[in-house]
């Protein structure tokens, strides 16, 4: 019996967590005792006061604090087990307890770290269509067993729209987000419903649904809290997003913005006519950037475009103009430049991209990838007499097309 409480002794020693536990000590018990089967149930209602012995089951209470908290469930067993299991029972049940106050401590690590990452946001990022996946991913990663559904008020439709994940095909969380009037917790207690509440004004609903056991009492509590700083970032995104209509820059990039940039083509072109000057037109689209966001985050794909917004900065002269067009796709405008010219700049450009290591473990330290590259795919095109503002980038966009198609990381120019 001695070598067996040793052979015990080392897979709790062993076990870092219940669901490891559980796995190793059924193997034991199965190859040392004849179990047939085991298992560990925590905060279950009925609770034991002494074990309880039936036919082919034994129930061992777990203490914590001289109260029941659960049990551990052997099927079948030998003589030899029952004798073993005596002594055996009060060192698994405190390893059970000590992994539970483990993994309540981490999670408690876990909420804090996970809060103050949204508070970042808050300080950081202003779009709300780069806020939202970052905030999806961060209580995604807290929530492990739930699913999770971000849904946001659209003012001009005047119903909530799931802004995060993608989709939910789900038809009870769409019946209570379209009928949504205040938090709701269904009484299987597996669903729950909370208001995105931020300043008494309702920007939202985020949902969580388990996929395993019911929504304890904290998570409860941490949904709530999180609820209310998802609220905060999306009020205040909002709010940037009424101030940057009126802007001329990119918050993330510094470069113009679309409107902006549109602004700046009239004003090229028409000087480009009148001093009958030459002006080229780059497309530039980052490849595969879609894979970074779903490989890495969002926080990443926001850092490489920093990144390559600061290359491109470093390249052009002060009258150079550059623009974040949309999502991943830059243009640049070259007064006073011919196609040639135009061509060995972006050849530069796509060079030192393809050069450049991103460091990403300074937004994702959980990632095993510490650094990456990417690399871009571009299309030049020169402005000829006859074309209108919309000609120079439609047709440098042709070219970058071309470029995509042909194999990426290239520069293609659009020849007429």
């Amino acid at each position: 019996m001695l070598t067996k409480i040793e052979k015990l002794s080392k897979v709790l020693n062993e076990a870092y967590s219940e669901k490891t536990l559980e796995s190793a000590l059924k193997i034991f018990f199965e190859k040392n005792f004849d179990i047939e089967d085991f298992s560990i149930d925590i905060n279950k209602k009925v609770y034991l006061e002494s074990p309880v012995i039936e036919e082919n089951e034994i129930k061992y209470p777990i203490f914590k604090h001289k109260r029941s908290i659960g049990y551990l469930i052997f099927k079948g067993g030998n003589n030899e087990f029952k004798k073993f299991i005596k002594y055996a029972a009060p060192f698994i049940s405190l390893k059970v307890q000590n992994l539970i106050l483990n993994e309540k401590m981490q999670k408690n690590v876990n909420f804090h770290e996970t809060m103050k990452n949204i508070a970042k946001i808050i300080e950081s990022q202003y779009e709300l269509n780069y806020v939202i996946p970052i905030v999806g991913e961060m209580i995604d990663k807290f929530f492990t067993d739930y699913l999770l559904y971000i849904f946001l008020k659209d003012e001009n439709l005047g119903k909530n729209v799931l802004a995060w994940p993608m989709a939910c095909k789900d038809s009870k969380i769409l019946e209570i987000v379209e009928n949504f009037e205040d938090t709701v917790f269904t009484e299987d207690k597996k669903l729950l419903a909370l208001p995105l509440k931020s300043e008494s004004k309702e920007v939202g609903v985020l949902v969580a649904k388990s996929t395993g056991d019911k929504i304890s009492e904290k998570d409860f509590d941490y949904l709530t809290q999180l609820s209310s700083q998802i609220a905060t970032t999306i009020n205040r995104a909002n709010v940037y997003a009424e101030i940057l209509k009126h802007a001329t820059l990119d918050a993330l990039t510094g470069f113009y913005n679309r409107s902006q940039l549109e602004e700046r083509i009239k004003q090229e072109v028409a000087n480009a006519k009148r001093q009958k000057a030459p002006l080229c037109g780059i497309m530039t689209d980052i490849d595969y950037f879609k894979n970074v966001n779903d490989t890495y985050g969002h926080a990443v794909g926001d850092l490489v475009l920093k990144d390559i917004a600061k290359i491109i900065r470093g390249q052009l002269r002060e009258y150079d103009i550059a623009g974040r067009y949309g999502g991943e796709e830059f243009s640049i405008l070259l007064p006073f430049t011919k196609i040639d010219e135009a061509q060995k700049v972006a050849e530069r450009l796509r060079a030192s991209i393809e050069n450049k290591v991103v460091d990403i473990s300074q937004v994702n330290p959980e990632s095993d990838t510490k650094d990456i590259k990417v690399t871009i795919s571009m299309g030049i095109y020169e402005m000829k007499e006859n074309d209108s503002d919309e000609d120079l980038l439609k047709k440098a966009d042709k070219a970058l097309y071309q470029a995509k198609n042909t194999g990426r990381n290239k520069v293609v120019v659009q020849d007429e």
